[in-house]
């Protein structure tokens, strides 16, 4: 099968860090392409050398399509003066101007010579296979499957909202239909019809998609292949058989670490049980045999000799493993429940006629000790600031609240209050132990590396401040956990685990989520949000 888009020992770097280190791959037409990794890693860097909007610092990349290269960027710049329909015609240029070529020629066909006519045919032909007569019906069907159908054409872009920015962005670059599709987290601001209609027009597109996303979701139903930007080595890792392929490698990989783990502590043990007791038995005690002790003690020479090499070759070997250990694989994540004495079964939150301007209207709701709710809904519901006005981060304007017990919050934004304080000392904060001890556990959950531990909190990124808020959350006991969109900016092998410890926690549990597999599998609760009032 031909390749449509190749990198060949691409380096790419960003500042003085290195994102990419000699990375070669290549994407075959047709083929629907997952990128993930974690926050920071480089997979937007990644989606941008592949359309050829950045360059990489060595190698080469190379891409062949005809029918042309779209990229949705993560944030979409579009000029605040001008209009949705400015925005759409800019989308469909390309399909514009051969439509104008095409009048051009039309116009001139009755005197037209074999040369023009066979430009006008592959031209046509070329239009038709872009899909040109039906790109604005296409526009019309992507604005109205995304939720922007009530959007008038002549609407200025400056009065769109983040959210309703970025759905015209993804509709646009839809309705253009080029042959390679490249989407940076496409699923954002978008509700479950809108995540629907959008996997369904990727999965029916006849050209090359790679995007992407943190929407396991989307991962599952949309790709064949995934690609994960790996951090560590600064390499880029495919797996096929779409996200199905990526999580079994994932622990195949886990199960790998753990017996080389295991393989390194069998071999430094037996050594250094080796080097500390082989070379005291062996040729002691001896007896003279025939009374020859001139060939005894050249027989013994020789034994001690081999025993003195055997034993420094096993001293040198236990150095290099020691200088090259193999550490164990971080062990899951665990949130510390501690169960309230004597109130086990009372309500540790409770509101009652809370109002909170026009966004919340709450006239009662109770969480009791060990309960789990999931609370769902739309954007600018009013989830988050049901979760703060629980959390006591928000005072309500009327009603009251009645909090019991330890109550950890974890907000969908993080603030950064001290940019300049270090990552472990953020972490540490309130901390009971050494700096060794707080360093010890922070670095058992897996979520930092000990490079990280310095960094200031003000240079970090949204997914690792997501990480240290999540840390601190994990190191603190608590009878509540009160989670804002868990999954926001963790890559999708973390919210596995951070799943599988939601689910061994034994505490009370509120959860806002728009993350699609999350939902699916909660067990409890479930309560919807709309226009700030709980509904069934």
């Amino acid at each position: 099968m031909p390749t449509q888009i190749s990198l060949h020992h691409v380096t790419k770097s960003r500042g003085e860090r290195l994102l990419l280190d000699d990375v070669s791959l290549t994407v075959r037409p047709g083929e629907r392409i997952g990128i993930v990794g974690e926050n920071g890693a480089g997979k937007s860097t990644l989606l941008r050398l592949l359309a050829g909007t950045e360059a990489p610092d060595g190698g080469e990349v190379v891409t062949v399509a005809e029918g042309g290269t779209g990229l949705l960027a993560q944030t979409p710049q579009l000029p605040p003066d001008r209009t949705v329909g400015d925005a759409v015609d800019a989308a469909l240029h390309e399909l514009r101007a051969v439509e104008a070529r095409l009048r051009d020629l039309e116009a001139a066909l009755g005197d037209a010579d074999d040369t023009t006519l066979a430009a006008y045919g592959e031209l046509l032909t070329a239009y038709e296979l872009r899909g040109g007569y039906e790109a604005d019906a296409r526009v019309d069907k992507a604005l109205h499957g995304l939720g922007l159908a009530g959007v008038d054409r002549d609407r200025l872009l400056g009065s769109l909202s983040g959210g309703e920015q970025a759905r015209l962005g993804l509709a646009c670059l839809l309705a253009a239909a080029p042959e390679v599709m490249l989407l940076d987290e496409p699923t954002n601001h978008l509700d479950e019809t809108a995540l629907d209609w959008l996997e369904g027009a990727l999965l029916a597109h006849r050209g090359t998609v790679v995007a992407v996303s943190h929407d396991r979701t989307f991962l599952e139903r949309v790709t064949t292949t995934v690609l994960d930007v790996d951090a560590d080595r600064r390499t880029v890792v495919r797996h096929g058989n779409g996200y199905a392929g990526y999580r079994e490698e994932r622990a195949a990989a886990r199960r790998r670490w753990e017996q080389a783990h295991a393989d390194w502590c069998d071999e430094t043990a037996r050594l250094e049980a080796y080097a500390a007791t082989t070379a005291h038995g062996v040729a002691a005690g001896r007896t003279i045999k025939d009374n020859n002790k001139m060939a005894y003690d050249r027989a013994a020479g020789r034994v001690q000799a081999s025993v003195s090499g055997r034993v420094r070759s096993a001293r040198e070997r236990l150095r290099r493993l020691h200088e090259d250990p193999v550490p164990p694989p971080p062990r899951p994540l665990a949130f510390t429940a501690r169960p309230l004495a004597g109130t086990a079964d009372g309500d540790l939150v409770a509101l009652s006629d809370v109002r909170v301007g026009d966004r919340l209207a709450v006239d009662h709701l109770t969480v009791a000790a060990g309960e789990r709710l999931l609370i769902h809904g739309g954007n600018g519901a009013g989830k988050s600031t049901l979760l703060r006005v629980m959390a006591g981060r928000l005072p309500p304007d009327t009603g009251s609240v009645t909090r019991r017990g330890g109550i950890g919050f974890l907000a969908q934004e993080i603030p950064v209050d001290r940019p300049a304080e270090r990552l472990l000392t953020a972490f540490g904060r309130g901390l009971a132990g050494t700096e060794e001890e707080k360093e010890e556990l922070l670095l058992s959950y897996g979520l930092f590396r000990p490079r990280d531990l310095d960094t200031p909190v003000g240079a970090l990124s949204a997914g690792q401040r997501r990480r240290l808020a999540l840390a601190r959350l994990l190191a603190r006991p608590a009878d509540l956990l009160l989670l804002d969109e868990p999954a926001n900016h963790l890559a999708p092998g973390l919210v596995e685990e951070l799943e599988e410890a939601l689910d061994r926690w034994t505490g009370a549990l509120v959860v806002v989520s728009h993350d699609r597999l999350l939902r699916r599998r909660f067990t409890g609760r479930v309560q919807r949000l709309e226009a700030g009032r709980l509904v069934r």
